[in-house]
């Protein structure tokens, strides 16, 4: 069991976020004083290197994540960095100064703990920074095109939220399956995702949204539906019915509300559920397999090396409010170490 960077300087303290409160991201602290995790059975120890903001941490900061910690916690729970340690009862470890990407809780810190099950390696050639997303926003867009969304050649896939993380993905995704794509995304954040290679991209608070989109498709085989209360109804309302199928995986602007009677009687569709570290741990053959597709597509370049914004640590909470309010796009990420 190689432990010894652990064994030496395990009371060390290290920089972290800790959320305080459930009063979002503006109790969010910088602390420099914060004990060095330890790995339990099946985890190793983490450097971090870079640790990824998602809207989950938005979530978890107001409370409203299913089953997220409670105050006070180390936020975060996406990272890539080195294993400097190996908790007991890990089966086949990887090598000590391995660099993995994963998750687990406490990732906005210089040390973490991750789960020796959920990790991979980072591809060859690759930085810490560059295979950030890869288990989380890539995984997450893969599962609900394919296993969930069933996604075939000229499908119509509809993506909300084109520009963020895991819209990118699934954009890019989408189209190296045959689908035509049309997303939604804020006007300032258009080009970026037109240029992923989306056939249309709308503005998201256009009241005829739902007309346009039926204009533009006759309607939709498959939408990838993330953000909830401001976009479910028009995600119903324009999806082929019996055939088409809503993969449901955030709600970024609140909870929406389907009936029976909704389902039998308006909106006669195929609605799923979809959160990616549930489905690694109820079913971790199918979440294997999603790896091993990932893999086979970054070696044919359909998933090239990410370019998160990289941020300091102390800017954590101010990019969360950012996010929270619907100003970022791409993947932004944290360095702990600066």
């Amino acid at each position: 069991m190689e432990i010894n960077e652990q064994q030496h300087t395990i009371e060390q303290p290290i920089r972290a976020l800790v959320q305080r409160s459930h009063d979002g991201p503006k109790d969010l602290i910088l602390t420099t004083d914060h004990p060095r995790p330890a790995p339990g059975p099946g985890e190793y120890l983490i450097r971090v290197g870079v640790a990824g903001l998602n809207f989950a941490d938005v979530m978890q900061s107001h409370a409203t994540y299913g089953d997220g910690p409670q105050p006070p916690y180390v936020a975060g729970f996406e990272a890539v960095g080195e294993i400097v340690g190996v908790g007991p009862g890990v089966e086949r470890p990887l090598p000590v100064g391995t660099h993995v990407v994963g998750t687990g809780p406490g990732a906005f810190a210089q040390y973490m703990t991750m789960p020796a099950a959920g990790v991979l390696p980072v591809p060859s050639g690759w930085s810490d920074s560059e295979a950030l997303g890869l288990v989380l926003n890539w995984a997450t867009a893969l599962a609900a095109l394919k296993p969930l969304g069933e996604i075939k050649t000229g499908d119509v896939v509809l993506v909300h939220a084109a520009a963020g993380g895991v819209g990118q993905a699934a954009v890019r995704l989408a189209r190296h399956y045959g689908a035509h794509v049309i997303a939604t995304a804020s006007p300032a954040k258009h080009d970026v995702v037109t240029a992923l290679g989306a056939d249309h991209v709308l503005d998201s608070r256009r009241p005829d949204l739902a007309a346009e989109i039926t204009r533009l498709t006759g309607g939709v085989d498959l939408v990838l539906e993330s953000v909830g209360r401001a976009t479910f109804e028009v995600s119903l309302s324009v999806t082929r019915p019996f055939t088409g199928r809503v993969v449901v995986f955030g709600a970024a602007s609140g909870d929406a509300t389907l009936s029976t009677h909704d389902l039998v009687f308006t909106h006669q569709v195929q609605v799923k559920g979809l959160h990616i570290r549930a489905l690694a741990t109820a079913a971790p053959s199918l979440y294997a397999s999603l790896l091993a597709e990932l893999e086979a597509l970054i070696a044919l370049g359909v998933y090239p090396p990410g370019t998160p914004h990289v941020h300091a640590l102390a800017e954590g909470p101010a990019i969360l409010r950012q996010l929270e309010a619907g100003l970022t796009h791409g993947k932004h990420a944290l360095d702990p170490w600066r």
